[in-house]
């Protein structure tokens, strides 16, 4: 399992084309809440949006017509995640250092009472008919059944270790808690309160949603950046998603088209086409983007950026916003009354129609320059849904270091055009440190890899992606023998080394004295032993897949 490291009780422990979209504009594109914000959760109408501000002991409320908080409710014990009942009148919160889950009476805005629920209390869901709340406790490894009548206890459930994410089926006749400790999920019968099995979804699973009919789950693995799509039925994986770098969250929207993941060290939201399972664009936010609430017309996204002490607000009418000027980007405009669209364009130009319902219109862009109106027409009239911003397509040229080790580490220049903006690089499934962007280069730092060998290297930008160079991932090499083993103090004897994986071997040293050799092959090197004093020292090979180490002695000759 991916060593990971847990930042705050958050979330328990806690190449695919991608655009960047735009954010809601500025009268509503960020809300300042409390400190350290971390669970959102909205009402069934979307009017408004509770938010756990963990740090301060506060829930901010927001109107979500206006985009402001209207409300602050005093929450001691650390308030970390939250759910709303279906009708609307309670919202429960965790409250993490106290091990209790709070409940709020939505009409005044109070909290009017607490319930213990074992140490760690961290995520809450609520059952489709309102009657139950279940809880996950990480530090307890149990989840507690709650009677949300008498805001009672009905039962505890001992889950895997760490247990983190807990999502209730549709039907509500299934319960997936997510266990950090050990990756595996734990599938929860609600009307007997046990656990009837459990499956491996990724690495370091934390969330998981489900789709509105129930056959689908999107399991989010925080340790293998990825999203793991079940297949309810048989709780097999049918699909592996790469997404941003350590995703925190992910939900799925009303109409189960689209699911979002917040990506916590990238500063983004994937969004991922749940027909065809790809990741079809990023959309930017603030720093440390943690939790995702979508309303219910799913034409926005509240996301906690944790950071900044802040919500983001993100339209979602026409996704993404950007695109290539050669045409042929996948466009979703969202809105009402869409059934039987007869054209969408941009600016006059026709795009291709590929789906079609009330809420949605797919379509792939035609050639374009410039910024341009989008507007889809109907039998009902004609509107417009934002602007769409062609731009030139990336371009990669060359690449400053080619191989390294798996274990990464160090810098590479990827060079190119038409790569401002990028949002992401990939050594193959592997998400790279982006250190500086300008139009021509892109300095990243190089991940590691699950094995040797060579992986296509991608940049994500804003209107695409562009590939076509390649990094060679390389095993540590290893030094089996050394013949001969010992040599005279004065030097000059020719030695030996063999081993495995050494042909790229870059220096050999005698007690870090460099010397003269010859690779021979992949096994096989040899060097000249260099003056030194009599006794053991460390003969060292270095290659560009890390170095190894043996011995080697120095003797005095005979004297009188």
């Amino acid at each position: 399992m991916t060593a990971f490291t847990r930042p705050d009780p958050l979330l328990a422990a806690v190449a695919l084309p991608r655009q960047r979209f735009t954010v809601l504009p500025p009268a509503g594109a960020t809300i300042p809440v409390g400190s350290s914000p971390l669970g959102i959760a909205l009402t069934p109408g979307g009017g408004r949006g509770y938010v756990a501000n963990r740090a301060s002991n506060t829930l901010s409320v927001i109107d979500t017509a206006t985009n402001t908080v209207t409300a602050t409710i005093a929450a001691a014990g650390g308030p970390t995640f939250l759910a709303v009942s279906p009708d609307g009148t309670r919202a429960y919160v965790t409250l993490f250092d106290d091990g209790a889950l709070g409940v709020i009476d939505t009409a005044t805005n109070t909290l009017t009472t607490t319930i213990a629920v074992g140490a760690g209390a961290l995520l809450v869901a609520v059952s489709p008919d309102g009657t139950r709340a279940y809880v996950t406790a990480q530090n307890a490894n149990t989840l507690s059944v709650i009677d949300t009548a008498g805001n009672t206890v009905l039962a505890t459930v001992t889950t895997g270790p760490v247990p983190v994410g807990i999502a209730v089926s549709p039907d509500g006749t299934r319960a997936y808690v997510c266990n950090v400790g050990d990756s595996s999920v734990s599938v929860i019968d609600t009307v007997t309160n046990t656990v009837i099995g459990s499956f491996t979804a990724g690495d370091v699973p934390v969330i998981t949603a489900f789709s509105p009919d129930g056959t689908r789950a999107y399991v989010c693995n925080a340790g293998g950046n990825s999203v793991s799509v079940i297949n309810t039925a048989t709780t097999t994986v049918i699909a592996t998603i790469g997404v941003g770098t350590m995703p925190r969250f992910v939900a799925v929207s009303p109409d189960g088209t689209a699911a979002y993941t917040a990506d916590y060290v990238d500063n983004s939201v994937s969004v991922i086409d749940t027909a065809t399972n790809t990741v079809t664009g990023t959309i930017p936010v603030g720093n440390g983007p943690t939790c995702i609430a979508v309303t219910p017309q799913g034409n926005r996204l509240y996301v906690t950026d944790n950071a900044d002490n802040a919500v983001s607000v993100l339209a979602l009418t026409l996704v993404p916003s950007q695109g290539t000027t050669a045409g042929g980007t996948l466009v979703t405009i969202r809105g009402h009354d869409l059934a039987g669209a007869t054209a969408v364009r941009f600016g006059g130009k026709r795009a291709t129609i590929l789906a079609n319902t009330a809420t949605a219109v797919t379509v792939r862009t035609p050639a374009g320059q410039g910024a341009v109106p989008v507007t889809v027409t109907t039998s009902g009239g004609t509107g417009t849904f934002g602007t769409f911003s062609y731009r030139p397509a990336p371009l990669l040229t060359g690449i400053t270091t080619t191989m390294g080790p798996v274990t990464g580490g160090g810098t590479t220049v990827i060079t190119g055009a038409n790569l401002a903006g990028t949002t992401s690089v990939r050594f193959g499934s592997r998400v790279a440190t982006i250190q500086t962007v300008t139009d021509t280069a892109v300095t990243v730092g190089i991940p590691d890899a699950p094995s040797s060998g060579p992986v296509s290297v991608t940049v994500i930008t804003p209107v695409g992606n562009a590939n076509g160079l390649a990094f060679t991932y390389l095993n540590a090499p290893a030094v089996t023998a050394v013949s001969p083993a010992t040599a005279p103090t004065g030097g000059g004897t020719d030695v030996t080394l063999t081993g495995v994986n050494l042909a790229t071997t870059q220096a050999v040293t005698f007690d870090n004295t460099p010397v003269a050799f010859t690779v021979v092959s992949d096994q096989t090197i040899t060097a000249a032993a260099p003056p030194h004093p009599a006794g053991g020292i460390t003969l060292t090979v270095s290659t560009l897949g890390g170095s190894a180490q043996s011995t080697f002695t120095y003797l005095d000759g005979p004297a009188m």
